[in-house]
């Protein structure tokens, strides 16, 4: 329904816009060849607009637009808006450009018909100008649809783990609106493209890895054993090499071609496992050399992958938000476009995937209560009574039962743990009591969502040290709790300090602290990250499998 609507507005837009047609067509020494292009495009339109492609198309738009095609047409007497009897005008070379060079925005030009359109472009016959006039209306509709909210064929292959897919917060009458307010096609179509700073940076690595690419790309370091600073091994100069092209080995440091893996060798190492969400150690390992042989054709599908999911974000998150980056497992607080915070995270592992999604942080949570999720009070803690009665007791488990509102607490050990079956939790309700043994720590940040997922701390911190966090059962954990709430609270400015926050949890009471405004989140997963303040580019691994199933749809 949204495409429909979008390409509704484009059909308003275009019959509103006052745009220069070509010479020949308005002269009226040519009213004769202008009638004959009008009638022939009034011939065409009434014919299946599937007809107008060479090769078939899954896109439900082409049906959808035909009666659309025919009332903006008929509403301007057949006035072509891109040709006329002497053929394409101004307006027509500007969107041809625009669709020839789609592949900058990471989308596919043959989606657009440029061939059809290049073979149509010198007719001159009524017929053919016709089909042309048609197949540059619909090709930017289908344009500027992808552009703006995103390839449909992500939903089609998996609609539940894509929900986002064009479905982004596009409100066709705000498109119309500024259109109709812009007299620049140029300008018009190049502000289709998410406004986001990460999807720029993201353009322009696209264009810079597939100049590598066409250069062939960077020399693979050979397999062997973990190269450690000092060492002396054949593989050296290929490492040095691979690092040269990307850029980690700037300024010929290193350029000794000896085999010493030397100091400058060993930074340049290190800032390469930082961009690749590797362990920063130095040593050229097996995981260090894998992602170094990555070829330079898949960072370019990575790439364009990345910009596409950026497509489907809210177009409005305001001057002020967080995000949540699940494969490079950290978060980052933006304000006007800059960094204010970062810290890691820890997400959901393989079988309790974090979801991506959008919500607003509305209220911080000190010492909390853990409510332990039926699936967790099932899978988990039924298996650890029926071995010990007493395991609540131990984490400061209580056991309620009966409905939410007038549960009665139950003593365990009145409970036949052992013929329980896990269906029969249901009945029952866990909470965990504040304090430090508590699964989410002393603070949580809560955004309410149907999938039960918020920020909070975490008793086992031990785990922030691992390159690669995946160990929740969903929600996300965050390094440094109290940093984040005195920062989401306003700070010191607004009294909200380490020492007032410390005062509240010794205190040991669960209390809730509302945020003055309720603040944006983006849970996101973004595999390529290219950094607006310093231009770099990290890549993380596909940790959910995401991203393959992009490319299969994709590509």
């Amino acid at each position: 329904m949204r495409s429909i609507l979008l390409h509704a507005t484009l059909v308003g837009f275009l019959s509103a816009a006052v745009w220069p047609v070509s010479a020949s067509a308005a002269a009226s020494s040519a009213s004769d060849g202008r009638q004959l292009l009008q009638d022939a495009l009034d011939r065409q339109i009434h014919l299946n607009v599937a007809s107008l492609y060479d090769r078939p198309d899954e896109r439900p738009s082409r049906g959808l637009i035909q009666t659309k095609l025919v009332e903006f047409y008929h509403a301007r007497d057949m006035e072509p808006l891109w040709t006329g009897s002497g053929g394409p005008n101004p307006n027509a070379g500007i969107l041809r450009s625009t669709l020839d060079a789609a592949d900058t925005q990471g989308l596919n030009p043959a989606d657009y018909s440029v061939a059809q359109i290049a073979r149509y472009w010198e007719a001159g016959d009524p017929a053919t100008l016709a089909r042309l006039e048609l197949l540059l209306t619909l090709s930017l509709a289908d344009y500027i649809a992808d552009l703006a909210e995103g390839r449909l064929r992500p939903r089609r292959i998996d609609p539940e783990l894509f929900p986002t897919a064009r479905d982004n917060e596009f409100d066709p009458a705000v498109l119309l609106k500024t259109c109709l307010a812009c007299r620049d096609l140029r300008e018009f179509l190049e502000e289709q493209a998410p406004p986001f700073a990460q999807y720029r940076e993201l353009r322009a690595k696209l264009a810079e890895f597939r100049a590598l690419a066409a250069k062939g790309g960077w020399p693979r370091v050979p397999a062997g054993p973990s190269l450690k600073p000092g060492a002396h091994d054949a593989r050296v100069p290929a490492l040095r090499r691979r690092l040269d092209v990307t850029g980690e080995l700037a300024g010929g440091d290193g350029a000794g071609d000896d085999g010493a893996y030397d100091e400058p060798l060993v930074g340049a190492v290190r800032t390469f496992q930082r961009r690749h969400g590797l362990t920063i150690d130095g040593i050229a390992g097996r995981a260090t050399v894998a992602a170094m042989n990555v070829a330079a054709e898949q960072r370019v599908r990575q790439v364009i992958i990345n910009m596409e999911s950026w497509r489907w974000v809210s177009r409005d998150p305001g001057d002020w938000l967080i995000t949540v980056n699940i494969p490079g497992f950290e978060l980052r607080a933006w304000r006007a476009g800059k960094e204010e915070l970062d810290m890691p995270v820890i997400v959901g592992e393989q079988y309790h995937m974090t979801p991506v999604f959008t919500d607003k942080i509305r209220y911080v949570e000190v010492n909390p209560y853990w409510d332990i999720p039926e699936s967790i009070a099932e899978k988990e803690m039924l298996p650890k009574l029926r071995k010990d009665p007493a395991a609540l007791a131990k984490e400061h488990i209580r056991l309620f039962r009966g409905p939410a509102a007038g549960r009665n607490e139950v003593d365990p050990a009145t409970v036949d743990w052992g013929v329980l079956r896990p269906a029969d939790m249901a009945g029952y309700r866990l909470r965990q009591d504040p304090g430090p043994e508590n699964s989410l720590g002393r603070l949580a940040f809560i955004f309410p969502n149907q999938f039960a997922v918020y920020l909070h701390d975490t008793p086992a911190k031990a785990l922030f040290e691992r390159p690669k966090r995946a160990f929740s059962h969903g929600c996300i954990r965050v390094a440094r709790p109290r940093e984040l709430a005195a920062y989401l609270l306003g700070g010191e400015a607004a009294g909200w300090d380490d020492q007032r926050l410390g005062r509240l949890i010794d205190g040991g009471r669960n209390e809730i602290v509302h945020l003055d405004r309720p603040l944006p989140i983006f849970i996101l997963y973004n595999t390529a990250f290219a950094d607006p303040e310093t231009h770099e580019v990290y890549f993380y691994n596909d940790v959910y499998g995401r991203d393959a199933l992009l490319e299969k749809a994709l590509f």
